[in-house]
């Protein structure tokens, strides 16, 4: 299936690891030019390099989400860098599990209100495009009780109930909204592996829940998100869809 995206322009949120960078990649596999940003310079730098050897078209920036101005002058910069914007991913996490009042501000600024900037940025851009998307990344933890409820699990569920409003709310100038759920995801230097090292026991108790006896692959969510974002999607505004491997037990209606 031809996916649309050859010669689109988007944006990526924390697209040097994980899930992040598994979407880059596939983006730029697509023939799409992608824009993204990560707190780290070396890893930005090494991102941009690594697809400027496979030809792909990418700028990269150091930027910290929680900057709501640093936020918004990326997506001016990028949108002039590329000739303008179809597709938007916010894709960061705090990944502020604990239920202390810190990690509560840190999610509301990272996940729920960068994922706000980031698309209010981009509006007048999408406006132009005639094949706009925004995808945003939420979680299993988003849709039903696990060890993430709290600060984590709360906005989450808020960035869905957020997209599902924007599906709704931009539909007439033909700007797409969906949310992507991604179960447990395992990669090197991710929180699983970490958990995995520092509390065996909770990653032994994840890996139980798995149905399929294995955490996902970044590629593997990357994949739908991709197709979310691209033109073979056009009539897919408003969802929420899992990628968990059979992990969640709710029935979504």
């Amino acid at each position: 299936m031809d996916l649309g995206l050859q010669g689109r322009r988007a944006l990526v949120t924390g697209g040097t690891r994980g899930i992040g960078r598994a979407i880059v990649d596939a983006l730029a596999a697509e023939g799409a030019a992608v824009g993204f940003c990560a707190r780290t310079e070396r890893d930005v730098a090494g991102t941009v390099e690594a697809l400027a050897g496979r030809g792909a078209t990418a700028a990269g920036r150091v930027l910290d989400v929680a900057d709501e101005q640093g936020l918004r002058g990326w997506v001016a910069d990028a949108a002039a860098e590329l000739g303008g914007i179809d597709i938007v991913v916010a894709n960061v996490s705090a990944l502020a599990i604990p239920d202390e009042p810190a990690n509560w501000q840190a999610s509301f600024e990272v996940d729920m209100m960068h994922t706000v900037r980031l698309v209010d940025a981009a509006i007048p851009h999408l406006e132009r495009s005639d094949a706009a998307s925004i995808v945003t990344v939420s979680s299993v933890s988003g849709r039903e009780i696990d060890f993430a409820a709290g600060p984590y699990g709360v906005f989450k569920a808020a960035i869905i109930h957020y997209t599902q409003g924007l599906a709704f709310q931009l539909a007439a100038k033909g700007i797409r909204a969906n949310s992507l759920s991604p179960g447990n995801t395992y990669f090197a230097g991710g929180v699983w592996e970490n958990i995995q090292q520092q509390v065996p026991d909770l990653f032994a108790q994840a890996m139980a829940l798995n149905p399929t006896g294995r955490m996902a692959r970044p590629e593997e969510i990357a994949r739908a998100a991709v197709f979310l974002a691209s033109p073979a999607a056009s009539f897919i505004t408003g969802a929420n869809l899992l990628v968990d491997g059979a992990l969640t037990r709710g029935v979504q209606f």
